[in-house]
């Protein structure tokens, strides 16, 4: 009577584990999380020690702990087998199961992790293989103490039917692994197809405001017009002046920039036109300027707006005569070049206020191409981020992506920097990730702490966001909190797992699940 009712107490306990087992497997997400979740099990229920999954690595050659529980990290870097060593090696090898009844008294048992030091006299050791599509891929492994009323033969049996089921979930996740790889192969060449589409003269969008820009400058390449480019600071212009001088018949000559606000008045003066020996103290040579330098090219003036009166004039005639003298000379030098000039400042308001020359003014006016900011082409930011991201991984040799929720707040962000300032975000966040994955808490501080967006949202924010959210910008801590939230209700409130996914410690989801207060919906 005595054994049935231990018999049955075992089958009761065996029967929960399974359960259990079978729900971790049915609801996971990540290979190594669920494998040591399995292996606690085996421990909390069943009072199996030390649990260890041993895999086949990619070399064929040696076998190491992918999984255990029980084990520090330390143990488990030292337990590596060859494939035919010791008694794990003899169990992958025969694909048999293997008892030993007293590890202390069986030669074959190497203890290599060295974790059972302090009560090695009373253990028994059982080892079960795992077999994937009838081959040995790995063996499970735990330690039994003394004295426990279960028989070896129960222990192997039920281990054999875990192996099982550890067996089909790496097929699973080896067919999940496979696929993945698959599309991302399909997401490259897909990619690779989509950026002619939407690259124009190397420029990046696909937006109505950019197709105009792309438009213009088709239009405005072939001639030898001046160009004026307008729009905020980090838009693009210099890529568009490029872009025209590549489209242009003048693409294999030279393609200079000056920088008007970088330079004092009278070294701008000498950059621009160059200078004599002997024209001002420390004119020890001759100096070619850019216009002369740029002969038959493009020469790029950018913050044309910061140009002094004075040298206002001397462009004036250049641009009309395409002819200057150098700072200190008499000889009149006669030159072919194209000027395309940029600004973010309303050259008609300097006007005005008398500080730009009107008939500068609308001689460089002949083409303007107002270049838009980046809030106003949202739709082009998901394939901005993927490009700057998959440069500064490219140039970090690293593999960081994004979160959805990263990705939602960065298209919604209002960029004031424009594409310059997405471009060093990006490469920051790269830069300085720990993970591969950038979660809402690593975006720096000047871009979480954006003010409250406009009421009218443009339409991809309207369609993206849900009504509660339009015409107000969530907090980052409300989107970390969500994130951290539906983590914890993916992998059902198990802390560990959701943590693994979010690419934090224990310790950080531990404080952030105390932050936010965030407690089981039984619980609330």
């Amino acid at each position: 009577m005595e054994k049935m009712t231990i018999t049955e107490h075992t089958e009761t306990i065996e029967l929960t584990a399974l359960y259990e087992i079978a729900r971790l497997i049915g609801r996971a997400h990540d290979l190594d999380s669920t494998l040591t979740s399995i292996l606690k099990v085996l421990h909390d229920i069943l009072r199996m020690e030390r649990a260890t999954l041993i895999l086949l690595d990619d070399s064929g050659r040696s076998l190491s702990i992918r999984a255990s529980y029980g084990l520090s990290h330390d143990e488990e870097k030292r337990g590596v087998y060859r494939v035919n060593e010791g008694v794990t090696g003899r169990i992958f090898a025969s694909g048999a199961p293997f008892v030993v009844p007293d590890i202390q008294s069986e030669p074959l048992f190497l203890n290599k992790t060295r974790s059972r030091r302090i009560h090695k006299e009373e253990l028994s050791f059982l080892g079960v293989p795992v077999l994937v599509g009838g081959e040995p891929a790995g063996v499970l492994t735990v330690d039994r103490l003394f004295g426990l009323e279960i028989p070896f033969e129960e222990d192997i049996r039920f281990l054999t039917v875990v192996a099982t089921l550890i067996a089909q979930f790496l097929m699973l996740n080896r067919e999940i692994r496979r696929n993945e790889a698959h599309l991302r192969e399909e997401n490259r060449s897909l990619r690779a197809e989509l950026t002619p589409k939407f690259s124009h003269h190397n420029i990046l969008g696909q937006s109505k405001v950019m197709r105009e820009v792309f438009s213009a400058i088709s239009k405005v390449a072939p001639s030898n017009a001046t160009v004026l480019l307008l729009g905020e600071s980090g838009t693009g212009k210099e890529l568009v002046a490029r872009a025209v001088h590549q489209a242009s018949g003048r693409r294999g000559n030279p393609f200079l920039k000056v920088n008007c606000a970088a330079l004092p008045e009278n070294l701008l003066e000498s950059e621009l036109l160059g200078h004599e020996k002997g024209a001002f103290t420390n004119a020890l040579a001759l100096k070619k300027g850019r216009f002369e330098l740029a002969d038959t090219g493009t020469l790029f003036l950018d913050e044309i707006g910061e140009l002094p009166l004075e040298l206002q004039a001397k462009l004036l005639r250049v641009l009309q005569e395409q002819e200057f003298e150098r700072l200190g000379g008499t000889a009149t030098i006669r030159v072919d070049v194209r000027v395309i000039a940029a600004t973010n400042r309303s050259l008609e308001e300097a006007v005005a206020r008398g500080r730009f020359r009107a008939d500068l003014y609308y001689r460089l006016n002949v083409v303007p191409i107002v270049l838009p900011p980046l809030r106003d082409r949202a739709e082009d930011i998901p394939l901005l981020l993927d490009h700057f991201l998959a440069i500064s991984n490219r140039q970090n040799r690293k593999k960081v992506h994004f979160s959805r929720e990263v990705m939602d707040y960065l298209v919604h962000y209002r960029w004031p920097g424009n594409v310059r300032e997405m471009q060093n975000l990006i490469e920051r966040l790269v830069i300085m990730a720990d993970r591969e994955q950038v979660l809402l808490g690593d975006l720096p501080a000047f871009v979480a702490a954006e003010p409250e967006a406009e009421p009218s949202p443009p339409p991809l924010a309207a369609a993206v966001r849900t009504p509660a959210d339009r015409g107000r910008r969530r907090s980052l801590e409300e989107m970390e909190r969500e994130e951290i939230k539906a983590a914890l209700m993916r992998h059902g409130w198990v802390q560990s797992r959701a943590a693994r996914e979010l690419g934090l410690t224990a310790r950080q989801m531990g404080y952030k699940i105390r932050k936010y207060d965030l407690r089981r919906p039984e619980f609330n």
